[in-house]
């Protein structure tokens, strides 16, 4: 039976550690699915430290575009970590032949959500517990330029589908992480009261 949890936070908040813990607590063998490109040294770096802590029984895959498609190729019923949705995005709306070449960016925005959609039909149709980690970026400042906030709408859209279908949504704030649906339920109860 398909599972998805999601795993949200900011910069360095230590989501990607929870997530792999989570990860781990579910099987030895997980498909590690990393969408990040190494652009420069720097996120080189990143890359080979994440690779580092990872247990030698997980198998990484590299894909910046294709996720709904990766899940469908992979065995069923597997343990998938995707980390993170936020580069993913970034690598679709960044992309100038994604949904097509000359697309706008409502038809941009469209296309990157029915994607996210994708991607939880193809968890579910393959049976898959996936973990997926995403920046949670609406809390800071609004970007002063209009590209990112557009991004800031999309990644906001998609987290929020994702979450919409996660069966555990973490919040990870200074590496603490807080059950937003456990939160939710008992706001719901209170108020219900």
């Amino acid at each position: 039976m398909s599972s998805v949890i999601l795993v949200l936070g900011g910069a360095r908040s230590g989501k990607s550690s929870l997530a792999e813990k989570l990860a781990r607590q579910m099987s030895d063998h997980v498909f590690y699915v990393a969408t990040a490109a190494a652009h420069d040294e720097e996120m080189a770096e990143r890359i080979r430290q994440h690779r580092a802590r990872r247990p030698a029984t997980w198998k990484t895959l590299e894909e910046t575009h294709r996720l709904p498609e990766l899940l469908m190729e992979l065995p069923a019923n597997s343990v998938v970590l995707i980390d993170c949705l936020t580069l993913w995005v970034s690598n679709l709306l960044l992309d100038q032949t994604m949904p097509r070449d000359g697309a706008g960016e409502s038809e941009k925005e469209l296309y990157i959500v029915a994607e996210a959609g994708r991607l939880l039909e193809a968890a579910r149709k393959r049976g898959h517990r996936v973990v997926m980690v995403s920046n949670e970026v609406g809390n800071g400042l609004v970007p002063d330029k209009e590209l990112g906030r557009k991004y800031r709408d999309i990644i906001g859209r998609v987290n929020q589908l994702v979450a919409g279908e996660a069966q555990k949504v973490y919040l990870v704030i200074a590496g603490i992480p807080l059950d937003l649906k456990v939160l939710a339920a008992n706001l719901e109860l209170e108020e219900s009261l």
